[in-house]
This record gives structure tokens, sequence and C-alpha cells, in this order.
């Protein structure tokens, strides 16, 4: 029975992610596949490459300087995420990223973007840890407006989360039959269509109607995705790891104790349901 992990993207909220994948690393809890949305995969690249501690690390070091995340960048390079500081310098200078290890690793890894053509989600195998998969990372945290559209392989793609936020029924699709899916947010999260946000997509967007369909939708697709989610749960074929309140931390948040805080509560998390954890795992059935 192949063992999954599901990773919710969500910005610096993904930092609750990282306290629950080091603690992970740090007890030898290993899957079959990963597969990641945004943060989600940026962050989870992590534990194939079996880093501890660097998505947390880089991002405290990083955080105030102005070419990593800044209205600077955005303004300079036309990305608020530096792309070349992110997805070059940091990786391969700054705070290397072991992708030695992480094309050795037996684990699959997926990461999840959107053709902005077609508005449907696409989900790369990476398994080099090359820099053609560094900017598929890239393009699955693209977010739209402060982000420029990636091109790769003649194709044109931006954040994940637009269209498949937590890909778990692809990962069943794919025979990942045994789950544990990571959310950034408590249960009680809705998501609402904002008629402002979307009309600032009309307005950047305007030359890709498929995406602007796909981004009008995401409050009903969202909604269909976590009742599935729910159905699973409570039928004990997944299981599940959230906040328990929401982590009211900003998308560019630049206060290091917050970032602290944030990933402590994802290794509490960890910590709190560790056995719960292995047992699933290990079970021969459902948990």
């Amino acid at each position: 029975m192949k063992k999954g992990l599901v990773l919710q993207g969500g910005a610096m909220k993904g930092i609750f992610t990282c306290g629950i994948l080091d603690v992970f690393m740090e007890n030898n809890i290993t899957f079959d596949g990963i597969i990641g949305v945004s943060a989600g995969a940026v962050f989870g690249c992590n534990l194939k490459s079996h880093q501890p501690g660097r998505a947390l690390r880089y991002n405290k070091r990083f955080v105030h300087d102005k070419r990593y995340a800044s209205w600077w960048s955005f303004f300079k390079t036309g990305n608020y995420y530096g792309a070349d500081f992110c997805y070059r310098e940091l990786p391969e200078v700054l705070d290397v990223w072991d992708n030695q290890t992480f094309e050795k690793d037996p684990t699959e890894f997926y990461s999840v973007c959107t053709d902005v053509e077609t508005g449907l989600p696409h989900y790369q195998k990476l398994s080099k840890g090359s820099l053609d998969d560094i900017q598929w990372l890239r393009a699955s945290a693209s977010v739209p407006i402060v982000s420029k559209i990636v091109e790769l392989e003649g194709g044109k793609y931006l954040d994940g989360g637009l269209s498949d936020e937590v890909p778990l029924k692809y990962f069943e699709d794919l025979g990942y039959e045994k789950n544990i899916v990571i959310l950034t947010n408590p249960v009680t999260h809705k998501e609402k269509f904002s008629p402002v946000l979307y009309f600032m997509e009309k307005l950047f967007f305007n030359k890709y109607p498929n995406l602007l369909k796909t981004m009008k939708s995401i409050p009903e697709r969202n909604t269909q995705s976590f009742l599935h989610i729910a159905e699973q749960e409570k039928n004990g074929n997944i299981l599940v790891m959230r906040p328990k309140t929401e982590l009211k931390i900003g998308a560019k948040a630049k206060d290091e104790a917050e970032l602290d805080r944030i990933y402590e509560l994802g290794r509490i998390t960890a910590h709190e349901r560790l056995s719960e954890v292995k047992e699933f795992l290990n079970a021969g059935g459902k948990k």
C-alpha cells in the first residue's frame, strides 16, 4: 500500500508545515510519494533532500533582504519574491539545497502549478533536483499579479493553488491509498469570492480567459475538495494534520519571532500526534 504526503500551500503559513516535516525527519517517518502546492512544494522538497531546519533557517536569515521578498524586488524585477535570488543564488550558494540527496532518495516528489492557457492544474514530477526542477517549484509558488508568469517547456504557469489547492484526489488516482494531508488552515477556514480581487485579476489576465474561469471558481472548487477530504478523514482513509486555530501570519510576514511561533506550532502538532502518525502509516488497512 503506497503511502503519500499531501502538502497545502499558504505562503508563510507553510512554516507550520516545516515544523511538522522536521519532526518527521527527526523520527525517520518516510513516504513513497510527496505532492506539494506552492509553499508546500517549495518547503516540502527539503523532506526528500533530508534537510531539517533549512526552510525556517533561510526564511529567518533573508526575511529582511530586499532581494528575497520585497516591493523593491517587485518593481525592479516583476516578482515580489526575487526569482534569481530565491531560485538560484539561495539554493546554489547561500543555503545550499542538497539536490544530490534529493535525486538519490527514492521518494516520488510532485509539484503542482496552474497552466495559464488552459486554467488546468499541471502535476510535474521532480526527480533530479536540477535547476529545471527548481523552476517548477518557482512556478508552483508564483502568486498572480505579484509574480511573472513562468515559462517552462513551452507552457506558461502560475501558482498551483489556483487550480488544485490540496491535490489529494490526484494522489489517490496515482494509487496512493494511505495519505497524510497537512493543511495550513483550520477546519473552519472558508474561502469567499472576492469581487475586488477578481477585478484586479481580470485587468492582469484578460488574455487568459480559461485562467480567469479557474480563478473565479476557486471557492466552489475548494469546497468540493474539502468535502472530499472530510469524507476520507471520516472513513479513516487519510490522516489530516492542521492548526487548531487560524495561524494569523501574513503572506509577506517580516517578523522572525512570528516565523518561530508558526514553526513551533507545527512541531507541537507533530509531537502531539506522532504515535497516531506512526500507527496510521504502519497499519495494514485503515487507521
